[in-house]
């Protein structure tokens, strides 16, 4: 430290000496007296070096050009700039950045690649948009899947890599630093053709095509910043697809549950499993995902309120996330759900993890046995059931979303209230049954 201004000092590996321009050591000016400003540059240019020089050992011309990058990006910001190839910074910057880019030139080792980072001397790497993907789905995004079960991992994955793969086929596997406005305009109207062609009928909704364009516009976004790059301009900004009436599901009338569905004989064909699943929803409003992924420790039958824990698996090695916050909840058992959970107090291992098969077996019985009142009901629409038989029991708002599982715009206090009270509540809406049907 000279001056009170800290350095950056280390020694170049001696087996790099004849690749690195900086040896036989590094000696930077950090440009502060704060300790603790100086630590964090000091820690980006450490990192920024452990990149270039892992590159030189394992050889190769792109791993090489792709860390010298990173690398340049990463001293930018360590001494205060956006990083931009000498060519963005002519033609975007202002006069009086350009000038502090020059002034922070002229301090810095002639040659050296701090010098280079400052004034963009190292190139975009050819990076194709698979390329991008795959970094963002095994580096940056994994964060986000560390809680997922591995079916969720696998959901969640199908879903971005259908984005990827209708870009290819549209606009073809581009370095993913020459996608224009162009490029993403020809992917918007590739969608707007299914979802609104000028001739027969729409094959897709909006919420598929904005789904998409969606994921790209992220991808592009996250892997940019990822790479220290915060204000590149993303060419699918602002496209997306509005959709007028919102498509909902219909519930199933009370009636026809009762009547249909709660008959004796009616729900024969499904095996045991997916029969108290199906029992179940009906009386907790539950998703299915919900109730099929329910594990022993979850079920609660011999507490003084029967009733299911809605939350997330946190077992290493049997992890499962739930939807949102809100959707972690407790929901009192009653009448056909509390027979049915009760001749399956250890959960459903048929389909712990399989939604999509309880899915096909579900939709396969109902559409077999015409228990859909019409083509638009689905499984799910007992959830819609559920939440309008409380609406019309007059169950207060604030209960319905705490059952429902869904977010309340408030500051919370207390514990939302006991289950005796909420059990209180679903027994005004209980359903009779025939316990044969268990």
């Amino acid at each position: 430290m000279r001056s009170g201004i800290y350095t950056y000092v280390r020694r170049v590996p001696t087996k790099l000496a004849g690749l690195d321009g900086r040896a036989p050591a590094i000696r930077l000016s950090l440009g502060t007296r704060d300790l603790s400003e100086a630590r964090a540059k000091r820690d980006i240019h450490e990192e920024a070096d452990n990149a270039l020089w892992a590159s030189m050992l394992a050889g190769g011309d792109r791993a090489q050009a792709g860390a010298r990058y990173k690398a340049a990006v990463a001293r930018a910001h360590a001494l205060g700039f956006s990083y931009r190839t000498t060519a963005e910074i002519l033609a975007s910057e202002s006069g009086s950045i350009i000038h502090d880019r020059l002034m922070a030139l002229s301090r810095l080792p002639i040659g050296g690649h701090e010098a280079s980072a400052v004034v963009g001397l190292e190139k975009h790497p050819c990076v194709r948009i698979s390329e991008a993907f795959t970094i963002y789905t095994d580096e940056i995004a994994a964060p986000e899947l560390t809680g997922k079960s591995d079916f969720q991992k696998s959901s969640w994955l199908k879903v971005k890599r259908r984005a990827l793969n209708n870009f290819i086929e549209v606009v073809g596997n581009k370095p993913i630093d020459e996608i224009t406005r162009q490029d993403a305009t020809k992917f918007y109207n590739f969608w707007l053709a299914r979802i609104a062609p000028k001739v027969g009928q729409a094959t897709h909704t909006a919420s598929s095509g904005n789904r998409d364009i969606g994921n790209l516009r992220r991808l592009f976004a996250e892997y940019h910043r990822y790479r220290g790059i915060d204000d590149a301009k993303n060419p699918f900004a602002g496209l997306s697809f509005s959709q007028k009436v919102k498509v909902s599901r219909p519930p199933f009338p009370t009636d026809w549950i009762v009547h249909r569905i709660l008959k004796p004989g009616a729900l024969v064909g499904l095996n045991a499993e997916a029969r108290a699943i199906v029992l179940t929803l009906i009386e907790t409003g539950a998703r299915p995902s919900e109730v099929c992924n329910l594990t022993k420790d979850m079920i609660k039958l011999t507490d003084g309120v029967p009733h299911i824990l809605i939350q997330p698996r946190s077992d290493p090695d049997d992890l499962r996330e739930i939807k949102t916050a809100s959707s972690i909840r407790a929901v009192p058992l009653v009448g056909v759900a509390l027979a049915a959970m009760s001749a399956h107090p250890d959960g459903f291992p048929r389909y712990k993890n399989k939604e999509n098969g309880l899915s096909a077996t579900l939709n396969k019985c109902f559409r077999e046995n015409k228990l859909f009142p019409s083509s638009r009901h689905k499984i799910y629409s007992f959830r819609h059931s559920f939440e309008d038989r409380m609406k019309e029991a007059g169950i207060d708002t604030e209960l319905r979303m705490m059952m429902m599982g869904h977010a309340i715009d408030r500051p919370q206090y207390g514990e939302g209230g006991s289950l005796s009270w909420k059990r209180e509540a679903l027994e005004k809406i209980k359903l009779e049954f025939d316990g044969s049907i268990v």
